[in-house]
């Protein structure tokens, strides 16, 4: 598989329809697969769809969706293989659709690389605002015109740019924005609340594994001396 960029990063419900962000939907439960189909639909997406993991890889490479929602359980290939496939090519946005919310899943699925999560059966609303919240995560921020430096790490807030000792490092949408959350006052414990809240658009009090997750997969890429845990508190980058 090819590195691709998203198709769009934008969420312009309401303009043009073919300018509407695409959405691969890999599912093999037929009654699901259809029933989100329509509801995204509703919502002016453009929907694509795969039956397995299989013909979801083909999907991918072909229609190059800006969101993927990946089950975790298909035949053939399953979610988390894919959704590593994806992962080590491209950073599209990824949630994934788990039936289990005991945690097996859930983390097995951010540590091969999703963005986030919703467990079955879910609302409707509920997906809608996962899928237009990673939309908004992959979309460029606002240029701050800024540097930030932490020993070797270098985050250019204008070129979206990270380097460790002159390195480039490649992040996902989500992985950047987490960065810039604990950048703008390194030093200084940020609760796994409010990182919920401001990189995930939760409310206070959500699954915070989800941060647990990515903090992991960000200490891989830039070392983990880097992030400072403050038990039962949160996260700080180290000065």
């Amino acid at each position: 598989m090819t590195p691709v960029p998203p198709r769009s990063t934008l969420t312009a419900f309401g303009a043009d329809p073919a300018d509407a962000p695409v959405i691969l939907i890999v599912e093999d439960d037929a009654v699901i697969r259809e029933a989100t189909a329509m509801t995204l639909e509703r919502y002016g997406f453009q929907v694509r769809t795969a039956t397995d993991g299989l013909t979801g890889r083909t999907a991918y490479r072909s229609e190059n969706p800006d969101v993927v929602l990946l089950d975790v359980m298909m035949p053939f290939l399953d979610g988390l293989s894919l959704c590593r496939e994806i992962r080590a090519v491209a950073t599209t946005p990824i949630v994934m659709l788990t039936a289990r919310a005991d945690g097996i899943d859930v983390v097995q699925g951010l540590e091969a690389g999703a963005d986030d999560y919703v467990t079955k059966p879910f609302d409707p609303m509920v997906l809608v605002a996962r899928i237009r919240a990673v939309l908004r995560r992959a979309a460029p921020p606002t240029p701050a015109h800024e540097v930030t430096t932490v020993g070797d790490l270098r985050i250019d807030h204008d070129a979206l740019e990270v380097t460790v000792a002159g390195r480039p490092v490649e992040l996902t949408p989500t992985e950047l924005r987490l960065l810039l959350e604990l950048s703008e006052a390194p030093g200084i414990v940020i609760s796994r609340d409010a990182l919920l809240e401001r990189v995930w658009d939760y409310p206070a009090g959500g699954d915070t594994r989800v941060v647990d997750v990515h903090v992991q997969r960000l200490r891989a890429k830039i070392g983990k001396e880097r992030i400072d845990t403050v038990r039962g508190f949160g996260y700080k980058l180290v000065r």
